[in-house]
């Protein structure tokens, strides 16, 4: 099998892995004063402390979650819902993740005013359209670093700069595809949203990096867990798991990406062997994420095709692929109705490989060669 959906999720690492195994013998509750509660408390503090110190902040601004969709909640419901006093003005894009999106239009029905600023065809928001929509009433700026379909990088630090010359806004980064992959500025940052499942970690561990002077609204009442954010009993192995998995992410990144890089070029070059293959995303996106699509096949046909080949991919982000027809953000870069229901996503790790590339190109001639409609 060829697993070219890791933006989806990513296989676990091995070592990761075998320390979650060992993790599960420590099952004491964290709240707990005995000294099995103790015993988990304190391994579940030095991961704390240990992710801290690699994302350049203070323990107390690591806030652990469920996942990425509930870190991005947290960050735009629960900020907007302590702050807004200070302003109802919220910007984004009309092309982020669905539980920004949803976060976005939950905000709305209360009264928020919510811009939704274009992505341009290089698939991102720039700087200066940022500026142009900031007011006075600006409480919150939210984008996504790396775009999860086309792989677009949006320039957090220029937009940073923009959105901190305004004294009542903060800006928080989506930073679920980029983390491991694209450098990312922690510090012009004030809420950054990352996930475990993404860089070869443990599903449902992720967590909110939270600059320690602002204020959220908890979304999870019933406990002081997380500093009352997020009630209910902390899932420990994942969270002191999440440790290792980002120093492993961020200290092989350079050499990950090298391969993802390698793997990425060799499937774009051959691609010209392909006459009705076009490539949807930006030349300067992240190589990890590669957006096509072919003219004589639809997006679910081809995809059903290639799994029956033993080859994944998506058609459009797991968290929209109950939708059926054209990529809502492919159509808002500008590319045309078919392009946009005849897209496929590829997403690599440094797992994949060259030969792996090859047989998807070869792969791909012989489908589109015996099940192709006529152009």
């Amino acid at each position: 099998m060829i697993y070219f959906d890791n933006a989806a999720t990513t296989p676990v690492n091995k070592e990761v892995a075998a320390l979650f195994v060992k993790l599960l013998n420590d099952y004491g509750n964290p709240d707990s004063l005995h000294q099995l509660g103790r015993k988990t408390n304190d391994l579940l503090s030095k991961s704390r402390s240990h992710i801290a110190r690699m994302l350049a902040c203070s323990p107390e601004e690591i806030i652990f979650t469920s996942c990425a969709s509930e870190s991005n909640s947290m960050a735009i419901v629960g900020y907007a819902l302590a702050n807004q006093k200070r302003g109802k003005r919220i910007i984004t894009s009309n092309s982020e993740h669905s539980s920004s999106q949803a976060a976005m239009n939950y905000l709305e029905s209360l009264g928020f005013e919510i811009i939704r600023l274009p992505i341009h065809r290089d698939g991102k928001v720039h700087p200066e359209d940022v500026k142009a929509a900031m007011s006075k009433d600006t409480l919150l700026v939210s984008l996504i670093h790396v775009s999860n379909e086309t792989g677009a990088i949006t320039d957090l630090k220029s937009i940073a700069d923009v959105v901190h010359q305004h004294p009542t806004a903060v800006f928080h980064a989506d930073c679920t595809q980029s983390f491991g992959k694209v450098d990312i500025p922690f510090t012009d940052l004030d809420l950054m949203t990352m996930s475990a499942h993404k860089i070869h970690g443990v599903k449902g561990s992720a967590l909110l990096r939270k600059k320690k002077n602002l204020v959220l609204q908890p979304l999870i009442f019933g406990g002081q867990q997380e500093q009352g954010l997020r009630g209910g009993t902390e899932n420990a192995p994942v969270h002191i798991a999440l440790a290792k998995t980002i120093r492993l992410a961020l200290e092989n990144q350079d050499q990950n990406m090298k391969q993802i890089q390698a793997v990425h070029d060799h499937l774009v070059n051959r691609l010209a062997e392909v006459p009705d293959a076009r490539i949807l995303s930006p030349k300067a996106a992240c190589p990890a994420i590669l957006s096509l699509s072919f003219d004589s096949m639809t997006s679910q046909v081809l995809q059903n095709a290639l799994d029956e080949k033993g080859i994944c991919v998506s058609a459009i982000s797991t968290c929209e692929s109950s939708h059926v027809g054209v990529n809502p953000v492919l159509i808002n870069m500008g590319c045309t109705p078919k392009e946009a229901s005849h897209n496929i996503r590829l997403s690599f790790s440094e797992n994949n490989t060259i030969a792996e590339a090859d047989q998807f190109i070869e792969t791909i001639k012989e489908i589109l060669q015996n099940y192709a409609l006529p152009l």
